[in-house]
C-alpha cells in the first residue's frame, strides 16, 4: 500500500507548485514586449521580489555534485523589475536627496527577521535575502538578488553585488567587494560558500566561486581572467569555459606576483599581480580568523 503524505511532503510540494507557478507567470512578463504592465503584472513581480526577499527563490543554487547552477528565471525576473519600475523620488530628507526605480526601494527588514543592521549609513535593496544571525556594519551595500546566509558579517564598506551568493559563518571583512553578476543571465554569480573569510579590500568578480573555508588574505582580487597559483599542490586555476574560476575548499589565498618573461618586460624589471595559495586551512588557521560568537 502506498504511505499517506506526510504533512512536511505536503508543504514542500505545495511550494514547489507555487514556485512553479511563479515561475511560469514571471518568465511570460520577461518575454513579453513593450513597457505597458497591468496591476496584476506588478503584483507578480511583487510576489516574485517577496520570495526573493524570504530566501524561497535563488538566482543561483549548488547542485548535489557541488557545482553551482544559475536560476535563469530568477535573473530575468529581477532584470524585469528594471523594465517595469518608474524613476521615482526616494530621499529620506530635503537635503539628502535618491532616485531609483520604483520596483526597487530599500528592503523593509523588522525585528522578527533577527538580523542585525547597526545603524550609520548601511542599505539593503529590495530583493535581497539576508538571514537570521546576519550583521550589518555600517556602511554596507546589498544589492537585488543577493543571498547571504545565517551568522555572515558583511563589515564597514563591504559590497554584496547582484545576485551574489554568500554562504553562512562569512566574515567580509572592511571594504571587501563581492561583485555582481546579473548579465548576461546565465552567467554563474559571485558565490562564497560557507566559513569563508574575506579580507580587508578583497575584489571578487565576474563569476569566482570561493569553495567553503577558504581564506583571502586583506587586498586579494579574484576575476574570471586572473590565474590563481597553488604552491601547495602545484596547479595553476583559471577559467574554464562556462565555469568561472574556483578557489579551492580550505585554500588560503595571498597576494602575490610573477615575472614578466617578454624581452621588454625583463628589461624593465616587471611582474604582474598574482594570487598564490600559500597552504590549506588548518587549526593554526582556524584560531587566527576564527570570528567569536560574542560579535555576531
Amino acid at each position: 500500500m502506498p504511505q499517506p503524505e506526510t504533512n512536511e511532503a505536503r508543504q514542500e510540494n505545495d511550494a514547489d507548485d507555487q514556485t512553479s507557478s511563479l515561475r511560469e507567470r514571471v518568465e511570460e512578463l520577461a518575454t513579453r514586449e513593450g513597457a505597458e504592465f497591468s496591476a496584476d503584472d506588478r503584483a507578480t513581480f511583487d510576489e516574485f521580489k517577496s520570495a526573493l526577499n524570504h530566501g524561497r527563490i535563488r538566482a543561483a543554487e549548488r547542485d548535489r555534485e557541488g557545482v553551482w547552477r544559475v536560476n535563469h528565471w530568477v535573473k530575468r525576473g529581477i532584470l524585469l523589475g528594471f523594465r517595469m519600475g518608474a524613476l521615482v523620488e526616494m530621499s529620506a530628507h530635503a537635503s539628502l536627496r535618491f532616485f531609483d526605480k520604483s520596483t526597487y526601494p530599500v528592503r523593509a527588514t523588522t525585528l522578527e527577521e533577527r538580523v542585525r543592521i547597526v545603524p550609520g549609513g548601511s542599505s539593503v535593496r529590495d530583493g535581497a535575502y539576508l538571514a537570521p544571525g546576519v550583521v550589518c556594519m555600517p556602511p554596507m551595500y546589498v544589492n537585488a538578488g543577493a543571498y547571504v546566509g545565517g551568522g555572515t558579517m558583511i563589515d564597514s564598506h563591504a559590497l554584496v553585488g547582484s545576485c551574489a551568493q554568500v554562504g553562512k559563518r562569512v566574515h567580509l571583512s572592511a571594504a571587501a567587494q563581492v561583485g555582481g553578476v546579473l548579465e548576461p543571465v546565465g552567467a554563474v554569480p559571485v558565490i562564497i560558500e560557507d566559513d569563508v573569510l574575506v579580507g580587508g579590500g578583497c575584489g571578487i568578480y565576474e563569476g569566482t566561486v570561493v569553495r567553503e573555508r577558504a581564506v583571502l588574505a586583506a587586498g586579494v582580487i579574484l576575476t574570471g581572467s586572473t590565474p590563481v597559483f597553488d604552491l601547495v599542490r602545484g596547479e595553476v586555476y583559471k577559467r574554464e569555459g562556462e565555469r568561472g574560476l574556483e578557489i579551492p575548499a580550505g585554500a588560503v589565498v595571498v597576494p602575490g606576483a610573477r615575472a614578466v618573461t617578454s624581452e621588454q618586460g625583463r628589461a624593465w624589471g616587471l611582474s604582474v599581480y598574482a594570487p598564490v595559495i600559500v597552504k590549506y586551512r588548518d587549526e593554526k588557521t582556524d584560531r587566527s580568523v576564527q570570528l567569536e560568537d560574542f560579535l555576531r
